[in-house]
């Protein structure tokens, strides 16, 4: 989740400028990079309970302990909530306390796996000082709401306050739940349309894939990815799978109208969040925002608002795919390969907007409801979406192939997908692993889980 801006930004004087915003992230495929975010719970070691910020081996404690690696704070009301790097990488809070690496903006899937590993060094170095420990799974496997104590950040406070209105398990989404997701580029409109509509069609595979929600307070759901599920009940305003993506004239300025209806929860001035839940943005552009009447919004405005919104894929001025449960450190690899496979090769990219483009808007929802349940035995028309995987990571891996982006030993970027060729040759998901090892392994006790599955 972001940081407080630190600008401004310029008035916005013309819609224009929105459009202009987002088609600014044209570049030439030679500038094109990848940026990998995680999220992993931390818990402490003692009695696995979630941390709160406060205390000696708190999530305030932990952020602390890190400036030791060169990272600088970001201090909101007196409180680290972030750090920032001159890497273009930051560490940011969910909610709940979830540590977030936003990773930089890198050329090959080596170098996130190299920044990953890194990270993953340093947290385990602090957190093994204060007695804490971390786990990427999609969902709390124990924890209860009432259990996670909140970040001291002022824009969730607006957020806690407003969820409830719109959905059921809003509050699930900040308190609960871990993703991992990988930004990647576009070269035209064109080309972000194209890459749109084939991530956004895709997006149940790597939910299938990456599942690895089965557990919520301590017993199992019926989900493989109870994530996912959250999402369906979260706010129909800003979340969900985005049909106009697929009509006629989709571009950057319908994503803006789309975003201009998107109800808003805050304008940030002079160091502090201000309410403006559920109010408008085209008010305002007119100077008539309830919350701050006769002011215009800047840019920065416009930027912060963009976060606010929650579909499956999110266009800022890179297209994030944001469908993946978190897991262990080969599967936050394996997003990014997944995703540049197929999206950063021209045959791989048109394999697949072939395999999607006459799927219906109703197919692509019923994968969509279906795929928390039933992972890869979810369908589409008549093919499971264990078929879809395998045939996708196909596309993808020869995409890596064909890029051809090696490391100091002359492998190229292929073997990041063996994870995922795994699992669909195996026709389980993680989740369904998760559940044999509790049956099977655990004695229905998770206890186990937070250490065969800790970073």
């Amino acid at each position: 989740m972001s940081a407080p801006p630190k600008s401004p930004g310029v008035p916005i004087t013309d819609l224009r400028q929105l459009v202009e915003y987002h088609a600014s992230g044209n570049k030439p495929p030679a500038a094109w990079r990848v940026g990998t975010e995680h999220e992993k719970f931390v818990f402490r070691k003692s009695d696995r309970r979630r941390a709160p910020y406060e205390g000696p081996d708190g999530i305030g404690a932990l952020l602390n302990g890190m400036l030791r690696f060169g990272w600088e704070p970001v201090v909101e009301a007196g409180n680290v909530i972030a750090l920032e790097n001159d890497a273009r990488c930051s560490i940011t809070l969910e909610p709940g306390g979830q540590f977030e690496l936003s990773g930089a903006p890198l050329e090959t899937i080596h170098q996130t796996c190299d920044e990953v590993h890194e990270h993953l060094r340093q947290v385990r170095e602090v957190c093994e000082e204060l007695g804490l420990g971390m786990i990427g799974l999609g969902f709390d496997p124990k924890s209860r709401r009432q259990d996670v104590s909140w970040m001291p950040k002022g824009r969730y406070r607006i957020m806690r306050e407003y969820m409830p209105k719109k959905g059921s398990l809003g509050l699930d989404m900040m308190l609960r739940t871990c993703t991992v997701q990988a930004n990647l580029d576009y070269q035209s409109e064109a080309d972000m349309v194209k890459k749109f509509r084939v991530s956004l069609a895709l997006q149940p595979v790597a939910v299938a894939l990456f599942a690895t929600s089965p557990f919520t307070e301590g017993r199992p759901n019926g989900y493989q990815s109870y994530r996912s599920h959250v999402w369906t009940d979260l706010d129909p305003d800003r979340s969900g799978t985005l049909p106009f993506v697929f009509e006629d004239g989709f571009g950057f300025e319908r994503y803006v109208d789309y975003l201009l209806d998107v109800p808003m929860y805050f304008v940030y001035r002079d160091g502090k969040y201000i309410d403006a839940s559920g109010q408008s943005f085209r008010d305002f552009l007119a100077g008539k925002l309830p919350a701050l009447p006769g002011e215009i919004p800047t840019m920065t405005d416009w930027v912060d608002h963009s976060t606010t919104a929650f579909p499956e894929v999110r266009l800022k001025t890179f297209l994030e795919m944001r469908g993946a449960d978190g897991g262990p450190w080969r599967r936050i690899c394996a997003l990014p390969a997944f995703w540049v496979g197929l999206l950063y090769d021209n045959v791989a990219l048109d394999a697949a907007y072939d395999l999607i483009a006459d799927w219906t808007e109703a197919e692509r929802q019923a994968m969509r409801a279906e795929v928390p349940r039933l992972g890869l035995d979810a369908r589409i028309r008549s093919r499971t979406l264990r078929d879809v995987a395998l045939e996708v990571l196909d596309m993808a891996r020869d995409g890596l192939h064909r890029r051809a982006r090696r490391d100091r030993a002359g492998e190229d970027e292929t073997h990041f997908l063996d994870t995922l060729f795994s699992i669909a040759g195996s026709g389980r998901t993680p989740a369904q692993d998760l559940l044999d090892d509790y049956e099977k392994r655990w004695g229905r006790d998770l206890t186990p889980l937070y250490t065969d599955h800790a970073y």
